[in-house]
């Protein structure tokens, strides 16, 4: 017997029993289906994770340092910021101001819904830092900083709250007493987030004396050029820092962004494996029902088997033709499943994660080709019975 006779008889076992074989198919199905669900679920969250960091900036060094005498380190850290331009591309302080609302005559920040927004107060170099692109009107300059010039760049959100449907440029907005004029807008880096990136705005980090009423800034951000570059650039400011600042004058910590976002990739990774291991225990139990359905047929098609044995078949032949069957069956049943996992994760990514999700390709040429691996692995011991069996003993068989 061929191939191409091993496969029309497979197929003919198949409709012969229709409910037999959909329900012997249902536990892959099933594995199938809960494998690429699950797995597409933590790929999306993952994607959302990296989305958001580089949305955040990628490379992105935070430092955060402070001497108990309340001495500024911030003209030191520049400066040495500076001499590492092999390494590092800028460096901003990262200073807040929590102390009151913007208004914009009578439009006042306090009706925001969350509360107000967070105003930083960076140097020329905060969007760089901070991934962040003007869209209109012009950035914090070097001389706004140097001249202690009252200007303001709000974020997308707060924008469109203090100035709907007017250009803001040129405007005064109110920080608590003090009058700032408005010199630009960021793009939108994150409108679908309830607590935005976009609800925000920068001054220049000269402005902390009058809006905090001091000169100390304890944090940083430093951008590195490249990924390699970030840890050597740790590297650099942590001997820098631990020569300017000892436990017993302060104290100061530096670390990446890079690492939480690899830290949240490696948790993301675990549990991926651990969920598809759960789901692939569906696989298994489908597995074990196809060698008991494949076991089931032998014992129907033992005469069969006796036939063909006593007119010359080969056992390679047998153990081909039941393979084949156990294949296909399994085949089948993972495209369904296939199916399946691509409109329950469709479904799942609008429900969990608001966006649309669908399985990678490999992961879906994967599940076929481990459906048929699936197959042939609990098909062999039931082929390797048939192909044993004694043609006496078979033709004897009702």
């Amino acid at each position: 017997m061929n191939i191409g006779q091993s496969f029309k008889m497979a197929f003919k076992s198949i409709f012969t029993n229709k409910v037999r074989s959909i329900l012997t198919m249902l536990g892959i199905i099933i594995g199938v289906a809960a494998v690429i669900i699950m797995v597409s679920i933590v790929e999306g969250s993952n994607k959302q994770i990296r989305d958001y960091y580089e949305s955040m900036g990628t490379n992105k060094i935070n430092v955060y340092a402070y001497k108990w005498s309340g001495e500024d380190v911030t003209d030191e850290l520049y400066e040495y910021c500076l001499s590492l331009d092999e390494l590092v591309l800028g460096v901003t302080p990262n200073a807040y101001y929590w102390g009151g609302s913007i208004r914009y005559k009578t439009v006042s920040t306090d009706k925001m819904e969350y509360g107000g927004p967070q105003v930083y107060m960076g140097s020329d170099q905060f969007s760089l830092c901070n991934n962040f692109e003007i869209e209109i009107g012009r950035d914090i300059s070097y001389l706004d900083v140097k001249n202690y010039n009252q200007v303001i760049v709000l974020g997308a959100r707060l924008k469109e709250f203090l100035f709907p449907y007017r250009d803001p440029i040129g405007e005064v907005v109110t920080i608590g007493e003090y009058p700032f004029t408005v010199i630009g807008v960021y793009e939108a880096k994150d409108p679908n987030s309830t607590w935005s990136m976009d609800n925000m705005a920068v001054v220049p980090y000269t402005m902390v004396r009058l809006l905090n009423k001091t000169n100390r800034i304890e944090e940083f951000v430093v951008k590195a050029r490249s990924k390699k570059d970030t840890t050597e650039a740790i590297t650099r400011l942590t001997g820098f820092l631990s020569g300017l600042i000892d436990e017993n004058s302060g104290y100061f910590s530096v670390n990446s962004q890079n690492q939480w976002m690899e830290q949240d990739e490696k948790a993301t990774r675990i549990m991926s494996l651990v969920l598809g291991g759960i789901a692939g225990i569906s696989l298994l139990v489908g597995g074990i029902g196809i060698m008991n359905i494949m076991l089931v047929t032998v014992k129907e098609r033992t005469r069969e088997i006796g036939i063909r044995k006593a007119i010359g078949g080969s056992r390679k032949s047998i153990i081909i033709q039941f393979l084949i069957e156990s294949s296909v069956i399994c085949a089948i049943g993972g495209i369904l499943g296939v199916t399946v996992g691509y409109l329950g994760t469709l479904v799942a990514g609008k429900l969990i994660m608001d966006i649309v999700l669908t399985p990678s390709v490999t992961m879906t040429i994967g599940a076929v080709a481990f459906s048929v691996v699936l197959g042939i692995g609990f098909g062999m011991y039931p082929a390797i019975k048939a192909s044993g069996l004694q043609p006496v003993e078979a033709l004897r068989a009702e």
